[in-house]
C-alpha cells in the first residue's frame, strides 16, 4: 500500500486489490486451469520468464490474493496458501529438511504435529528430537550436526505454554537453522513473530483467520530472513542463484507444493480471505472473553487447576505479557477431579459445542485425552500437557455471562 497503516487497517485493506466492476470482495475464481492465446504464451509461463496462471493446483488468482494479505499482515515477503494447516506445516519442514535430516522441536504440540514428526517422518528418514522449549540449555544441547531446523508453537497447543521466541530464535542462529513458528493459536493480531525471531511462519487458516469454522486452510509465510547459502543446505543452491532472497520460497512452491498438490480450493481462498477482514475486533473479542472465563473457572470449587497465560498464577504469564502486548489468547485448559467428571461437564453445557476445532466466533469444548491425543502414551500426553481430567476450551465471541452460566450450571451439576 502506498503508506504505512495500523493493522486492523491493513486487515481489511492491505494487499486487496481491485475486482471486477469495481468489486470490494476478493473475486472467486472457481476454474481448475487458465487457457492462453499462444503455445508461445504458456512456454513462458512454465520456464517462469513471465508471470501468468496455469493450473489452481499451481496458482490461482483468488489464492494468490490471499498469500498476498498474509506476507502482508506477517511482515514476509511472500506466502504459500495450502489445503490445511497441517500441509502448510509438512510443505515447510519438507522444503528444507532430506533424508537423514533431523528436526529439533518444542514437545509441546498439537497432537497432528507430534504425530507428523513422530510417525509420518520418521519413516522417510527424518528424526525429530523433542524438547521442552522453556528449557533453553536443553534445548541447545539437542541441537546436532544433522539438525536443520526448529520447531515451535508460540503458544503450544493444549499445553499453553508460551515459549520465549527470541531466545529461541538466538539458539537457532547459533546453529545457523532456521526458525520454524507455528502462529496459528497467537495470529498477527498479537504480534508479528517475525520481529521476535521467526524465519518461516506457519498457519492453520482454518482457525481464527478463518474465524468461523467454514473452511480449511493453511499458509507458510517467508519472513526472508534465513541465508540459505550453507554447506548444510545444498539443495538450496540453485535456488540462491536464481531467486537470491526468495530461495525458500521458490523451492517450497515450485517443488515441493507443486508435487504434492496440497492447494486450497479458491471458495476456501475465499472465505479465508474474508475472514481476515474481522480478525482484529474477534481476537480481541476471544482473548477478553477466556481472560473473565479462566478467572472465573479459577474461583470456582469444583475446578482443580486452570491453565491459561493470562493468569498471574500461570508460570508463561510474564513471557506472553512481553511477546504479545498484555493479551493471551483465547485457548485455555482446566482440570476437574477426573476424567468422569470432565465429560460430565462437557455432557452438561448448553452454549459451548463439543468438537475437535478452535478459533470459532463458538465457544469450542473438547476432552483431549481420549480424542485429538487418544493415540499416544501417557508419557507422550505427559510432554504435550495432557491429562485425562483435563477440558480444552476454545473461547468465542458471545456474550461473556452467558458463556460464564454455561460453565457455571454444568460445574454445579456435577
Amino acid at each position: 500500500m502506498a503508506r504505512d497503516f495500523q493493522l486492523d487497517t491493513l486487515l481489511i485493506h492491505g494487499g486487496l486489490e481491485p475486482g471486477p466492476a469495481g468489486a470490494t470482495t476478493v473475486p472467486i475464481v472457481q476454474s481448475s486451469s487458465f487457457a492462453h492465446e499462444t503455445a508461445e504464451d504458456l512456454e513462458d509461463i512454465f520456464r517462469g520468464r513471465k508471470a501468468g496462471h496455469v493450473y489452481t493446483r499451481i496458482n490461482n488468482p483468488t489464492t494468490e490474493s490471499l498469500e498476498r494479505r498474509l506476507a502482508l499482515l506477517e511482515g514476509g515477503i511472500s506466502a504459500i496458501a495450502t489445503s490445511s494447516g497441517m500441509a502448510a506445516i509438512t510443505l515447510a519442514v519438507l522444503s528444507i529438511v532430506r533424508c537423514g535430516d533431523e528436526i529439533l522441536s518444542s514437545a509441546s504440540l498439537f497432537g497432528g504435529t507430534f504425530s507428523l514428526f513422530r510417525d509420518t517422518l520418521s519413516n522417510y528418514g527424518i528424526a525429530t528430537r523433542f524438547v521442552d522449549p522453556s528449557d533453553l540449555a536443553a534445548m541447545r544441547a539437542a541441537v546436532t550436526e544433522r539438525t536443520r531446523l526448529i520447531f515451535v508453537e508460540t503458544m503450544g497447543n493444549p499445553r499453553l505454554d508460551v515459549p520465549d521466541l527470541a531466545a529461541l530464535a538466538a539458539i537457532a542462529r547459533e546453529a545457523g537453522v532456521p526458525l520454524v513458528v507455528d502462529a496459528t493459536v497467537t495470529t498477527p493480531v498479537l504480534g508479528r513473530v517475525k520481529e521476535l525471531g521467526a524465519d518461516i511462519i506457519v498457519h492453520s487458516t482454518s482457525k481464527y483467520i478463518n474465524g468461523t469454522g467454514s473452511a480449511i486452510g493453511g499458509a507458510i509465510i517467508d519472513c526472508g530472513t534465513f541465508d540459505w547459502r550453507r554447506e548444510s543446505y545444498p539443495h538450496f543452491e540453485p535456488y540462491v542463484k536464481k531467486f537470491r532472497q526468495f530461495a525458500f520460497s521458490a523451492r517450497a512452491r515450485k517443488l515441493i507444493h507443486k508435487d504434492l498438490g496440497a492447494c486450497p480450493a479458491p471458495m476456501n481462498s475465499y472465505l479465508l480471505s474474508e475472514g481476515i477482514e474481522t480478525m482484529a475486533l474477534r481476537m480481541e473479542r476471544n482473548c477478553a472473553n477466556a481472560q473473565r472465563l479462566a478467572e472465573f473457572l479459577a474461583a470456582h470449587p469444583k475446578v482443580a487447576w486452570v491453565n491459561y497465560p493470562g493468569l498471574t498464577s500461570s508460570p508463561w504469564h510474564e513471557t506472553a505479557k512481553a511477546q504479545f502486548g498484555g493479551r493471551y489468547g483465547a485457548l485455555l485448559t482446566f482440570g476437574l477431579a477426573d476424567k468422569a467428571a470432565a465429560f460430565h461437564c462437557i455432557d452438561g453445557l448448553r452454549l459451548a459445542k463439543n468438537l475437535a476445532n478452535i478459533g470459532d466466533t463458538k465457544t469450542l469444548v473438547i476432552h483431549p485425552a481420549s480424542t485429538i491425543c487418544a493415540d499416544f502414551g501417557p508419557e507422550e500426553k505427559a510432554l504435550m500437557g495432557v491429562s485425562e481430567e483435563m477440558i480444552r476450551v476454545s473461547v468465542g465471541i458471545e456474550a461473556i455471562d452467558d458463556i460464564i452460566e454455561d460453565f457455571a450450571e454444568s460445574l454445579n451439576a456435577i
